[in-house]
Order: C-alpha cells, then sequence, then structure tokens
C-alpha cells in the first residue's frame, strides 16, 4: 500500500508541475530546460555546482572562454601576453562593453572583481580557486591590466574562463544584489529568479557580440526523475538535463527526442569526516572501500550509464591514473580491517545526500551492513544539504554529520580544480570543498608541486603520485564515473556538452 501511495504522489507532482509549465506562457522563441536541482546563487564567484553555472554561463563572460574544441579563446579580453618568468601577465580588454546594469566593464571592473576573491574575509564559495596562484591585480590604463602570480599555473589561462573568473558588475556587488540578481557581460541578462519555480533569462540586446541563439531561456527544476522524464517526452521542456540514467533507454528510442552521451569528467564519492571518531582511523576509511561493490552499484543505481571509479581523477582528465586499482571488493578483507581498528562489530554512522542520490545511499546502506556498518542515510532538499556538507568541523560534529554524498567535476579546467578543492588542507570547507577534512603534508606538497610544472611529463607524474597517496589513506569512498546524460527534443539544435556535465545553450536553435 505505502509503494502505490508513494507512487501516486509522484505522479501527482508531475502533473502539478507539466501543468504548470503548460499554463506558462511557452513560444517557439523561448527554450525551456529542467534540470534536476536548482541554481545556488547568482554570483558564478560564490558557487561551485555544475549545473549552476549551466544556468549562469548564458549571462557572464571572463576574459577567456573555453571553446567548443575545448581550447582557450578570447571573451571580454582580445589579447594577453606573460614574461619570461610566466609570473606576470598583461591582458588587453576588449573595449565598449557594459553590465547589464549599464554600467561599464573596463580594467577598474576587472580590479574589483578579483580584489573580492583576494579578500579572505568575504568567503566566496570560488575564491580558493584565485587566492591559491594569484598575489595581485593592477590596473595600467583603462583597457589594460597586469596579474601577478605568486606561482606559474600552467592552468592560468582556464582559470579565468571558470566560476571566480567570470565578471560581474561591480555595482551590484557592492550593493549585496549579486547572490539573488545576476549581473554580468553576456549575451543574455535575467528577467526573473522566482525561488523554487524558475530563472528566465532574455537576450541582452546591448550585447557587444553576436547572439544567434534563442528570445528567451527558461530554466526550470526538479528532483523527482519520473517529472523530468515526462517533461521532456510530453514536449512541455526542449532539454533536460542530466537525464535520469533509468529513463535513458526509454529516451533513446523516443523519435521525437535526441539523447546525447560521452563519457563524464563528474566523479562520485563519499566524502569521510576524517575527524570522526571510527572514521579517523585509516583502516576504518579502506574498510568501507573495500566493502563496496562499485560494478553492482553501477549496475543497480546508474542502468551501466557510469564505471567504477578507481582514481580521485576522471579517465577524461590527462594526468588519469588508469593502473590504480587499490580496493577490489572483499568484504573479508574489510571485516579485518574492521577487527584490528577495535570495530570488530561495526560501527554507527550517518551520511547526508540530496534526493536524487538517496538510491545510492540506500545500496550502500545494504553493502556496509555485511561489515557491521550501520549507515544511517539522511535525505536533504539541495539547500539544506548545501548547507550541511560544507559545514565546517564543529558543526559537523554537533549533527553528527560523519559523511557526504557528493560529486565534483572540474570538466576542462584541470587537475589542480579537481584535487586542490577536495583534498588539500588549504580547503577545509566551508571556504572548500574538502568536505571531510582532509590533511596530509606529502598530498599538499604533490598538488602544489604539479600545479606548478610546465613540463607535461613531469606534471603527470606528480599527478600520478598524488593519485596513489590519496588512494592509499582513503579520505573517501570512490564510487563511479558518471556518463554525461542529456536530452533534447527533435527540433533542437545547436546545443553543446563539457566533460562534466554543463550544457552550453547560449547559441541553441529552435525550429
Amino acid at each position: 500500500m505505502e509503494r502505490k501511495n508513494r507512487h501516486f504522489r509522484v505522479l501527482t507532482l508531475a502533473g502539478c508541475i507539466l501543468a504548470s509549465l503548460s499554463s506558462a506562457s511557452v513560444f517557439a522563441a523561448q527554450l525551456v530546460i529542467m534540470q534536476n536541482e536548482p541554481p545556488r546563487s547568482m554570483d558564478p564567484g560564490n558557487q561551485t555546482a555544475t549545473f549552476t553555472g549551466t544556468v549562469l554561463d548564458p549571462m557572464y563572460e571572463g576574459l577567456t572562454r573555453i571553446g567548443d574544441d575545448g581550447k582557450i579563446i578570447p571573451a571580454l579580453a582580445l589579447s594577453w601576453q606573460s614574461d619570461a618568468s610566466a609570473l606576470h601577465w598583461t591582458f588587453t580588454l576588449r573595449p565598449n562593453v557594459k553590465f547589464h546594469d549599464g554600467t561599464p566593464f573596463n580594467a577598474d571592473a576587472v580590479v574589483a572583481n578579483f580584489q573580492r576573491h583576494l579578500d579572505t574575509k568575504r568567503g566566496l564559495a570560488g575564491s580558493g580557486k584565485i587566492r591559491t596562484f594569484i598575489q595581485d591585480v593592477q590596473k595600467k590604463d583603462d583597457l589594460t591590466v597586469t596579474f601577478t602570480l605568486k606561482k606559474i599555473n600552467p592552468a592560468f589561462l582556464t582559470v579565468l574562463a571558470s566560476g571566480p573568473g567570470l565578471m560581474v558588475s561591480p555595482q551590484a556587488d557592492k550593493a549585496g544584489t549579486i547572490n539573488n540578481t545576476a549581473d554580468g557581460t553576456g549575451p543574455y541578462k535575467l528577467v526573473q529568479y522566482k525561488s523554487g519555480e524558475y530563472v528566465l533569462e532574455q537576450k541582452n540586446n546591448a550585447y557587444w557580440g553576436k547572439n544567434t541563439g534563442p528570445d528567451e531561456i527558461k530554466w526550470t527544476w526538479s528532483s523527482e526523475p519520473s517529472v523530468m522524464n515526462m517533461a521532456l517526452q510530453s514536449g512541455q521542456v526542449d532539454i533536460i538535463n542530466p537525464v535520469p540514467p533509468q529513463f535513458a533507454g526509454m529516451l533513446k528510442n523516443n523519435p521525437g527526442v535526441v539523447l546525447k552521451q560521452s563519457p563524464g569528467a563528474a566523479v562520485f564519492w563519499i566524502d569521510l569526516n576524517t575527524q570522526s571518531k571510527a572514521l579517523s582511523d585509516v583502516r576504518v576509511r579502506q574498510a568501507l572501500n573495500f566493502a563496496t561493490d562499485q560494478s553492482a552499484l553501477v549496475k543497480a543505481v546508474m542502468f551501466g550509464y557510469a564505471r567504477p571509479a578507481n582514481s580521485p581523477l576522471a579517465p577524461v582528465d590527462v594526468n588519469y591514473d588508469n593502473e590504480l586499482h587499490d580496493y577490489p571488493y572483499d568484504v573479508e578483507k574489510a571485516k579485518a580491517l574492521l577487527s584490528a581498528a577495535g570495530y570488530p562489530q561495526g560501527f554507527s554512522m550517518a551520511i547526508a545526500v540530496q534526493a536524487p542520490d538517496a538510491r545510492t545511499a540506500q545500496v550502500l546502506q545494504a553493502m556496509w551492513s555485511k561489515i557491521g556498518v550501520k549507515l544511517s542515510v539522511r535525505q536533504m532538499e539541495s539547500g539544506v544539504w548545501a548547507k550541511a556538507a560544507f559545514a565546517d568541523a564543529k558543526e559537523k560534529a554537533a549533527q553528527g554529520t560523519d559523511a557526504v554524498l557528493a560529486s565534483w567535476s572540474s570538466g576542462l579546467y584541470g587537475s589542480d580544480l579537481q584535487l586542490r578543492p577536495l583534498y588539500h588542507s588549504s580547503s577545509f570547507a566551508p571556504g572548500g570543498a574538502n568536505l571531510g577534512f582532509f590533511s596530509d603534508k606529502q598530498t599538499d606538497t604533490l598538488i602544489d608541486s604539479a600545479a606548478s610544472e610546465l613540463d607535461d611529463a613531469r606534471r603527470k607524474a606528480l599527478y600520478v603520485q598524488a593519485q596513489k597517496q590519496i588512494s592509499a589513506l582513503a579520505p573517501q569512498v570512490l564510487l563511479y564515473y558518471q556518463d554525461d546524460l542529456y536530452a533534447t527534443r527533435k527540433n533542437i539544435s545547436g546545443v553543446t556538452l563539457q566533460p562534466g556535465g554543463q550544457i552550453v545553450v547560449r547559441d541553441a536553435v529552435k525550429k
């Protein structure tokens, strides 16, 4: 009876959302996209979520941009050059560009944008990417800025194209409205952000470049996979991202739908709180890894649209270590490690998860029960989960949060932006995404050394060592690399996908 009730509630929710979409003003020039979570901020520098980045992409630009071929191209900077030391960079800015509020984009705006990230008191979520290696930014003239780096960073130009490198209006930032009211220089501007319902973007008629996309882009969201599936198949939305794996086969066979699949950059893992009593012991953390049947998990939860994870880097990363295989499924080995650590009967722990990941946690709950680990699953709405996940050590201890189910993708932005936020001692939450407070001097040194190494072969060797060190200390339970899956109605074209799941729709065409 309870299963029927749950099914009824899901269908009712789906009906309500579809009815809401039907009653909205939807016309041919409006592109409607549904994702599985709402945006976390309208400020690109104060968030690190892939699907928030997707919503913000049409409205913001950085000095550089990643092209469709993965290479760096000019955006708000026309050109750049460095001196022989590669520590001093000069950028020539694009003239006659304005923010959506009408204020000019110039050297003063660039300096203001980077100074807000260098200011440790601001506490913006993306600032760690900037403060790690940028020393200072100075105005040379209205259309010229100079950067001074603390150390060489081969990914510098790439970082400038990522979240904290995207330019926001200094006026909006100073007014304190940027978290709720987007204000960039992009081809689309924010019309309305109705929290919990939708984001509506409209073409920016004052845009400096070409804009061949739809007149409007509307973003909606639902954590219910059935709602996303029904919305696309019924034609109420034009795109869903990501596609719920359980519905991928159905969508693939629908002649009115186009399913897009590619190897993903997103790594799904359980971040273990290394300051929790039991989990402070490396043997306990290793035991949980041995007790995780990744292949069975991929089959049960991802329906084959993923592959078991062996490294904190994804296979699409050029520095990925394919030979790393430290934790084959071995229940007896896991039991022996727990016993040696003083937990022969197991122990209890609690994990924080978002609704879309609840099934994964439930499968792990059953797996880990075989070694006596009692896993309490705390399912949370996205915003509540973010607060719990990024809480500091004291707050996590008070809440009894022993683990967090999370995913992270640096996409095309490089290995440093995958490893540093998650495993470097300087990245403890809430300032970074080291959610389990993992600290290891050797790991820090390897990450720092690799980030400053210009030789490709030597840099890869350092990253291989870092992957081995992290794996051995097991601050996490690696789960899988999810395939990137999104789907469109057949009449949609011009959408591109970056590794990690971020779709680019600014040039989409709706026929």
